[in-house]
């Protein structure tokens, strides 16, 4: 039993950094049944079995990677890495595998060469200015409030949009609520 996993970890992927693919995957092969969960156990599994040139097995636990987490964007780097060795590189392995994400790439670019945008009714004209102009209600919500957004607001004279941002910002940046409240207090006079 590890003790210590991230220092085993971190142990075999100071091997695998040297080269000593060997070493590091005797170290893993012990626990592969333990942590068949682990993304960085199958990490490090696929880098060794990499180094020595198993592609087909470094592929599957690559993809197992991805799997277990799937925003982790290293797998997914290294995956695609692997999948465009050419074959030259793989042939010393004599593993010939489908490849998932290639052929979904396919299946993508074969939908996207048959896409037809539909045709728009918009026409070229500008916007009228009236429309333009047309200001969106007190209470609508705004996104990110910024003291700038706020100064806008109070120099085009909406006192009540500025003050509904100074309000989140006192929550934003409570280090400065006394700052914020000292505007809302002038804005509150003007109304």
């Amino acid at each position: 039993m590890l003790s210590e996993p991230h220092l085993f970890f971190a142990e075999v992927s100071l091997d695998l950094s040297r080269g000593e693919y060997r070493a590091g995957l005797n170290k893993l092969q012990p626990l592969l049944e333990r942590y068949p969960d682990s993304y960085l156990f199958n990490l490090l599994f696929a880098r060794a079995l990499k180094g020595l040139k198993s592609y087909g097995a470094a592929l599957t636990h690559l993809e197992t990677c991805c799997h277990l987490a799937p925003a982790n964007q290293i797998a997914w780097k290294e995956l695609i890495e692997m999948q465009a060795l050419s074959p030259q590189e793989k042939a010393g392995s004599g593993e010939k595998r489908f490849d998932p994400v290639t052929d979904e790439l396919e299946q993508l670019s074969a939908a996207l060469q048959e896409f037809q945008p539909k045709c728009s009714t918009e026409s070229f004209d500008p916007t009228p200015i009236l429309e333009q102009k047309q200001p969106f209600p007190d209470d609508a919500p705004i996104a990110v409030p910024t003291e700038t957004l706020a100064n806008l607001f109070t120099q085009q004279g909406a006192y009540k949009k500025a003050i509904k941002i100074y309000t989140s910002l006192i929550q934003l940046k409570p280090e400065q609520a006394d700052h914020y409240r000292g505007r809302i207090d002038t804005l509150l006079e003007r109304l």
